[in-house]
């Protein structure tokens, strides 16, 4: 069995063919806007029908001094598969391991120890591990870190969301980064770097001022994959001319997620490349460049405030070749560049083949270049005054059926945007709830109610009751475990929930078995329920065999913008301890029916609407429990399905390896989708799709896209906008010949003649239609090689 490392393009093949790009790479090596108060209160909506609920939460508590409740909260959270769960220690107050927050001790030791003991997973002896999670949770303070701060596998590093602490490089600082996601040693790195799952960094300064000029001070080192996220985090650097400092330094992965972030000052805001990512509100301020990009399948920016720079996005063009990937997609959108040179510059001037832009909704303020090249050719002029660049593209455009694209640099046709979507002109967006106005006393814990979460005992009857019980009288805490249900739990509308690590909620048994018969493993709220529903940090999983689970079935429908919604919260299926669905269970090439993980991932009922930030619904392709992380075959037959009418916003979330397809609209309205990325079941044509589910019209089935799955399906759904995908297919039955000639499948996505949508900056990878109509491939791959991956820039009705 080899591992999962060498068998991966995305993970061997693409390291290799940048390894020469990449090492230049690792030779060169305030005051926050941003608001992460709930602004959606209880008594703002009715409670549930049902609820015994004597006095409604409604706002937060805590008195102005009181700490941020998680510090004070009693933690009783059990890795319930770790070798020595009574004695693993999941929550950890950097004070109590000697960190001192005075701004004076040096604290790099304290906090290291915390992020560190009880043996996890790091060191570069471990790729990944679910039994070994942890929250390493930062009092206010000033910490003065002299080395980088290592954050292990399955690590959330969170600080005091009221009073944000702040991480103050010494002016010795000696280290890549004053966070770092993925250690250099001799051999490589500590992880993978398209397997980096599981991480979290939120509500932190990161101070570098007192570094000097010259050295290439950095505020993250952020090398990871899906199931990342970084969330309230401001980075101060000098403003002096000819500095080096950066705030992000990510030279690969395979991401991810990352939102309400704030740069002052630096050579470089932020510096990257990773094959796809989405950023939600980003703010900088008197870099240098803002955003310099070098390499990318496709990334999409949505909220930007750039402000005082010399440069806005500055992107490394030109690769047309798998062995010269260069920035293949950016798409922007709702942004404001104030007093900036330039807006966008590549660093060659773009042709068909090279490099896609995508620009909507973009407000520039004494801007003279809007896009240009290095060197100085002008594109798309600026202007000394205010102006607004509708919709504007560099690209291969495409329309209707015509299978005959067009290289523009121009304006492009704008998407309707439902005003649904939209707050003050722009795509809305909402900051990961944290209740930090929130007293200790206004949150209820479920293992204090019972619970075990320890990953055998029944709780099904447990959480119910916790849900009936406290459902809008309190915020509902899922201390960490695993937490098995057997039957349909139902999470009422009003409910706001918090975990801790990602808490589980699994569900196996009898009911959850018949394919023919599936049933809602978790439902939010029941057909028609209208309130406020808030899931924050949890992971939804099956235990196998598991073949008629709906995982989740979405119904709760909020009068509140974005109330009813997930962020940080996934839908992961088999792959871990505990789930029956791991490597001694499915080795690859397994076919037995004790692999069937789910029916369906997340189910968007008609009556619903979502706001799902940061999420993934992944059908494990490997084992994260294993030595070597290898492949498993494992079956679920849908990944996203939304019938819903909207709002619905997508943002930031990806679905892999589900038989039918990733995701699929049906007979869906208002949905904003920024950015997408799925990939196809490795094990697929062998057997071809709908084996071994069979097609089910009460789901709305699409009919497969020959002998493999769809990335997305669209059927009779309107004012859909997809802004941003990264749609891939690795494999042909665990081959991957198919790459060489993109003809891993014919084609992956298709839109049927009733619906109205907007496409762009799709990228794809070993696919040879890239867009279909009604099951008629229209885009080629042939035409639009952009790198690894195939780039179109736009396709409209």
């Amino acid at each position: 069995m080899t591992s999962d490392s060498v068998t991966r393009p995305r993970h061997g093949a693409l390291s290799t063919r940048i390894s020469s790009l990449l090492h230049r790479v690792r030779d060169k090596v305030g005051t926050s806007s941003n608001n992460t108060t709930s602004l959606y209160p209880h008594h703002a909506e009715a409670l549930p029908l049902g609820s015994s609920c004597s006095a409604p939460l409604g706002g937060g508590t805590a008195a102005a001094g009181d700490p941020f409740w998680m510090q004070n909260i009693q933690h009783q959270g059990v890795a319930a598969f770790n070798p020595n769960p009574n004695s693993y220690q999941v929550f950890r107050n950097v004070k109590d391991f000697g960190a001192k927050g005075d701004g004076v001790t040096d604290d790099t030791v304290a906090i290291n120890n915390a992020i560190s003991s009880g043996n996890r997973c790091g060191g570069g002896t471990c790729s990944s591990s679910t039994v070994t999670p942890a929250v390493v949770f930062f009092p206010q303070g000033t910490y003065k870190i002299s080395a980088p701060l290592i954050a292990y596998y399955y690590t959330q590093l969170i600080g005091d969301a009221k009073n944000p602490p702040t991480l103050l490089a010494a002016s010795n600082f000696n280290g890549i980064a004053v966070i770092d996601a993925d250690p250099y040693i001799a051999n490589g790195q500590w992880y993978i770097n398209q397997n980096n799952f599981f991480r979290s960094v939120r509500n932190f300064v990161i101070d570098l001022t007192q570094m000097p000029d010259s050295a290439s001070a950095t505020g993250l080192h952020w090398q990871v994959s899906q199931a990342t996220s970084l969330i309230n985090i401001v980075v101060n650097m000098s403003t002096n001319p000819g500095n080096n400092h950066q705030g992000i330094f990510m030279e690969n992965g395979s991401g991810g997620f990352m939102g309400d972030l704030t740069f002052n000052g630096g050579k470089f805001g932020i510096w990257v490349g990773n094959q796809q990512f989405t950023v939600r509100n980003i703010v900088i301020n008197n870099a240098a460049t803002a955003i310099y990009s070098i390499w990318n399948w496709g990334w999409t920016f949505q909220g930007v405030l750039i402000n005082n720079c010399g440069v806005g996005f500055d992107l490394m063009t030109g690769g047309t070749t798998q062995d010269t990937q260069t920035v293949g997609a950016e798409a922007i959108i709702d942004a404001n560049v104030i007093n900036t040179p330039i807006f966008v510059r590549s660093s060659v001037p773009t042709t068909s083949l090279a490099g896609s832009l995508v620009l909507n909704n973009i407000q520039l303020s004494n801007v003279p270049t809007a896009v240009g090249v290095v060197g100085g050719q002008v594109v798309l002029a600026g202007t000394p005054q205010l102006t607004t660049i509708d919709s504007w593209a560099q690209g291969n455009v495409y329309s209707g059926t015509n299978s005959q694209g067009k290289f523009v640099q121009g304006n492009v046709p704008a998407p309707t945007k439902a005003g649904s979507l939209l707050s003050g002109g722009k795509i809305f967006g909402r900051t990961h709830p944290q209740y930090e106005d929130y007293a200790v006393s206004q949150f209820m814990s479920v293992k204090s109610q019972g619970a075990k979460g320890d990953g055998t005992t029944d709780d099904t009857a447990a959480l119910q009751a916790i849900f009936d019980q406290f459902a809008g009288c309190k915020i509902i805490f899922f201390d960490h475990g695993t937490y098995y249900i057997t039957n349909t739990i139902t999470i009422p509308a009003g409910t706001q929930i918090v975990g801790e690590a990602w808490s589980v909620i699994m569900g196996g048994g009898s009911a959850f078995e018949d394919l023919n018969n599936p049933r809602a493993m978790v439902k939010v709220g029941n057909s028609g329920d209208e309130g406020i529903l808030e899931i924050t940090d949890i992971i939804f999983a099956t235990k196998g065999p598991a073949g008629g689970a709906i995982v989740v079935e979405w119904n709760v429908h909020s009068n509140q913008q974005g109330g009813a919604g997930m962020w940080d919260t996934h839908i992961r299926l088999g792959g871990s301890a505990g789930t029956n669905l791991q490597i001694g269970d499915c080795p690859s090439g397994s076919d037995s029916n004790t692999c069937m993980a789910a029916f369906l991932g997340l189910h968007l009922t008609p009556s619903s609407n979502a706001y799902i930030e940061g999420t993934w619904v992944w059908l494990a392709d490997h084992d994260l429990d294993s030595p070597n992380g290898e492949q498993v075959t494992l079956f679920s037959g849908r990944g996203i399905l939304s019938e819903s009418a909207g709002p619905v916003w997508l943002i930031g979330t990806g679905s892999e390896h589900h038989t039918l397809y990733q995701y699929s609209l049906a007979n869906a309205q208002n949905h904003y989708m920024g950015l997408i990325q799925t990939e196809t079941p490795y094990y697929q044509p062998v057997p071809a799709p709908p084996t071994p589910f069979s097609i089910n019209p009460t789901f709305h089935d699409p009919q497969p896209a020959g002998q493999a799955a769809w990335a997305l399906s669209v059927q009779n759904s309107q004012n859909i906008i997809v802004f941003g995908a990264g749609l891939y297919s690795f494999f042909q039955n665990y081959g991957q010949a198919c790459l060489d000639t993109t003809s891993c499948q014919t084609q992956i996505l298709d839109i049927d003649s009733g619906s109205t949508i907007w496409v762009y900056s799709l990228s794809t990878v070993g696919v040879t239609n890239m867009l279909s109509v009604s099951g008629q491939g229209v885009v080629p791959a042939s035409t639009n090689p952009n790198g690894f991956q195939d780039t179109m820039t736009v396709w409209t009705r």
